[in-house]
């Protein structure tokens, strides 16, 4: 904002000197100006009777769950199905080492998960596809 007026400033002086072809009687000074984000506070609510005090989500510890096991299903529905679980980390590989994109999600096939589907982890692991092209 200070930045924006002063540029301002120094234009307005700019152009009044433009206009007489004389040079400005006295040199334009610059001014820098740091602003200080202002600090915020953060109040906590605690529990009346009757009531927990629950942790934000963000706050709590990943859940265990068990994973579920996506192997021979369609990229998405591998998705969709992990998702559906709680597990939102998801990377997914080209299962042939070409590196290869999966771009239309349908057209490929599950061939791997690491870690493997049955296994109880938090819901903040981790999973990899490793998928192919359907027919591949």
């Amino acid at each position: 904002m200070l930045r924006c007026f002063a540029l301002a400033v120094l234009t307005a002086a700019g152009l009044t000197a433009c206009g007489t072809g004389t040079p400005p009687a006295a040199p334009v000074e610059t001014v820098t100006a740091t602003v200080q984000p202002t600090p915020t506070t953060t109040t906590t609510a605690t529990a009346g009777p009757g009531e927990t005090d629950r942790p934000e989500p963000s706050e709590a510890a990943a859940e265990r769950k068990t994973l579920p096991d996506v192997v021979g299903m369609n990229l998405q529905e591998g998705q969709d199905t992990l998702q559906a679980a709680g597990f939102y980390v998801l990377n997914d590989k080209d299962a042939t080492g070409q590196n290869r994109l999966q771009v239309l999600d349908r057209n490929w096939v599950v061939t791997k998960q690491s870690p493997a589907g049955g296994r109880k982890v938090t819901t903040d692991t981790l999973i990899t596809l490793y998928a192919k092209k359907i027919g591949e």
